[in-house]
């Protein structure tokens, strides 16, 4: 393979255009920094703009590289093609163009090699906000082999690309299948029958309360228990809100959690992810209950996912959030949650249908993870 210097693969560098972004008009894009999404480099189409001023020198052609030159994304590279439309890029965007004997997903591709993030680190550092200029840009070093082989590679990267993204949109779309029921199936405020329903179940609904369904009790400090070698995993907010990827152990059984029970989240800072998030306990005498935890033991006509699945961040529990300060959720908070119930078959059935759409979305959340990786090793072994 040739050592080139990136500058040695192009036909020049060119900076973006400095313009406001106004409404997007339906058909001239404005690409940002803020619009290179961090994980797949691709162009996050959720908020879309177009730029004030509309002057072609600055529309990306196919195989057209962006590369981000200041602030904390510096770095981010972005490769354009025609499938993304009408795209011209902004200020702090450096634009690059391949030379025709150097494959344009090659060179992007070599952006994503952890040297490349190295290289970035070191290049970027200032006295004040990072950067890298083109110049700067221009002494990064790649390594390639003839054209044919970097089509090769470049063309297995990009299939495997195109099956995360397959597999990315699978799993948005099973997560949209599951919003989707929990507004059919449950009843709102307003009713007491869910518009959506099982066969040959025609009741209505019975509010109540949480206290009048479950019994509630809090968790104990763990801190100076904490062993890692333990065999009683600590249910923190952490573990919760990270769906028991994150843990702690414990070899004293503090305050141990029973299958069936509800550990929830009782605070968070403003705004945070973690507060109202639920776990559902899924053996006995393997978890203890960490404190600013809540156990929530349902009554035996209450399936526990139903529970489960109609408290975790349930908006009742996330209006106490003011944005502001850390919110702590009492027990009366917790207690006074109403909500309405169908008899225990009816539960029993709609628990059902969310734990298997949920083991599906599981499924598809460890196939992307594993394509992700496939990537990841991919490039590490295919380039220099």
């Amino acid at each position: 393979w040739e050592q080139h210097k990136l500058g040695e693969t192009l036909t020049g560098f060119e900076y973006g255009l400095n313009t406001p972004a106004t409404d997007y008009d339906g058909i001239n894009k404005y690409l940002r920094i803020t619009d290179i999404d961090d994980v797949s480099h691709k162009f996050d189409i959720s908020h879309l703009t177009s730029p004030k001023l509309k002057d072609d020198n600055y529309l990306l052609a196919n195989g057209d590289i962006l590369f981000a030159r200041t602030g904390a994304s510096v770095g981010k590279s972005y490769r354009y093609s025609n499938i993304d439309g009408k795209v011209y890029y902004a200020g702090f965007l450096i634009k690059a163009h391949i030379k025709d004997h150097f494959s344009t997903n090659f060179i992007f591709d070599t952006t994503l090699l952890p040297r490349y993030h190295y290289f970035v680190q070191v290049t970027s550092m200032r006295s004040g906000q990072p950067g890298i200029n083109a110049k700067e840009y221009q002494k990064y070093i790649i390594y390639t082999p003839s054209e044919s082989e970097q089509n090769k590679i470049s063309d297995l990267i990009l299939t495997i690309q195109k099956l995360i993204d397959l597999q990315q949109r699978k799993l948005e779309q099973l997560k949209q299948l599951k919003k989707a029921m929990l507004q059919q199936l449950f009843v709102n405020k307003n009713n007491k029958q869910p518009n959506l329903r099982f066969k040959n179940f025609n009741g209505d609904w019975e509010e109540r309360k949480l206290s009048d369904i479950a019994n509630y009790r809090n968790g104990k400090a763990h801190e100076q228990y904490i062993d890692m070698n333990g065999i009683y995993t600590v249910v923190n907010s952490k573990f919760i809100s990270t769906n028991g990827k994150v843990k702690k152990f414990s070899n004293e059984p503090i305050e141990l959690l029973k299958k069936g029970e509800i550990a929830f989240v009782l605070s968070d800072v403003p705004n945070g992810k973690a507060l109202a998030k639920a776990y559902l306990i899924d053996s006995d005498n393997k978890y203890s209950l960490n404190q600013r935890i809540a156990g929530i033991s349902p009554s035996s006509d209450i399936n526990s996912y139903f529970l489960y699945v109609l408290m975790n961040r349930n908006r009742y529990f996330l209006k106490f959030d003011d944005g502001v300060g850390q919110t702590n959720l009492s027990k009366k908070d917790i207690e006074e949650f109403k909500e309405n119930y169908p008899l225990f078959d009816e539960q029993q059935k709609i628990a059902n249908l969310f734990s298997q759409i949920q083991t599906l979305i599981s499924l598809q959340q460890n196939k992307h993870t594993q394509l992700i990786a496939l990537k990841k090793y991919l490039l590490q072994k295919l380039f220099i």
